[in-house]
C-alpha cells in the first residue's frame, strides 16, 4: 500500500472518537442477525465496530487493517463489550489466513486503492468456503455526485475507487447474490458518514 494511504488511515484513526463510530453498519447488522454464527473475516475493519458486533453474536472473529491505531482502537472496543477478536495489522498480501478457511467474509466499506481493489477481492474469494456468505456494501460509482455535494458524507473522490454492478460480478462470478442493488442511503455512522450517499449492496454463496 502508498505510505500516504497508510498515513491517512493511522492519522484519522490516533483521534480520541471513533472515526465511523461504535455502532454495526445496519446493512452487516441485518444480514448477519439472520445467519447461524460461524467464522468470518473482515477486510479494512478500521476500528472494529462491525468485528465487535459479530463476535457479540457469537462469531469467530477475524479482521485486518493496515492501520496500526484502527487495531488499537478496535481492541479497546472488544475489551469494553467483553469480546475477543483476532485483529492483524497488514496488508492482504501479508497475511496467513488459509483457502476455505471462513463461513463468512464482510466487505463494509473496504475501498481499497483502485489498482489492488479487484485483485484483493479475488485472494478473498479463495478464503471462502464453497457454500459461505458474502456481505458487500460500499459506495458505488453514483457516489461522486454525493460526495461532491456533502464531503461529510465521505468516501472516495475518484471514480476508480469507487464500485459497480459490473465489478462486484466480475470480481465475485462464482456466487449467487440473493441481493446485488445499488440504492441511495442516509448514512449516520460517527463523523465521517453523514449524509445521503449512493451505495452497493450485495448478499451472496459462494458455488
Amino acid at each position: 500500500m502508498p505510505e500516504s494511504w497508510l498515513d491517512k488511515w493511522n492519522e484519522r484513526y490516533s483521534r480520541e472518537e471513533y472515526a465511523f463510530g461504535t455502532q454495526p453498519n445496519d446493512y452487516l447488522k441485518q444480514q448477519l442477525e439472520g445467519l447461524k454464527p460461524g467464522s468470518i473475516l473482515f477486510p479494512a475493519e478500521g476500528e472494529g465496530r462491525n468485528a465487535v458486533f459479530a463476535a457479540k453474536l457469537g462469531w469467530d472473529v477475524s479482521a485486518f487493517d493496515i492501520s496500526s491505531e484502527g487495531k488499537k482502537k478496535a481492541l479497546r472496543l472488544a475489551r469494553d463489550n467483553d469480546v475477543a477478536i483476532d485483529y492483524r495489522v497488514g496488508g492482504l498480501e501479508e497475511l496467513t489466513y488459509k483457502e476455505g478457511q471462513f463461513d463468512a467474509i464482510a466487505l463494509i466499506y473496504a475501498h481499497f486503492p483502485a489498482e489492488v481493489k479487484s485483485a484483493y477481492h479475488r485472494t478473498l474469494d479463495k478464503y471462502l468456503r464453497n457454500g459461505g456468505i458474502l456481505i458487500f456494501e460500499a459506495f458505488g460509482k453514483n457516489h461522486i455526485d454525493y460526495v461532491t455535494k456533502n464531503e461529510r458524507v465521505g468516501g472516495p473522490r475518484d471514480l476508480a475507487s469507487l464500485f459497480s454492478i459490473d465489478e462486484i460480478r466480475s470480481d465475485f462470478a462464482n456466487y449467487t447474490f440473493s441481493e446485488l442493488k445499488e440504492t441511495e442511503t442516509d448514512l449516520k455512522e460517527g463523523l465521517y458518514h453523514n449524509g445521503k450517499g449512493w451505495v452497493i449492496r450485495a448478499t451472496g454463496i459462494k458455488r
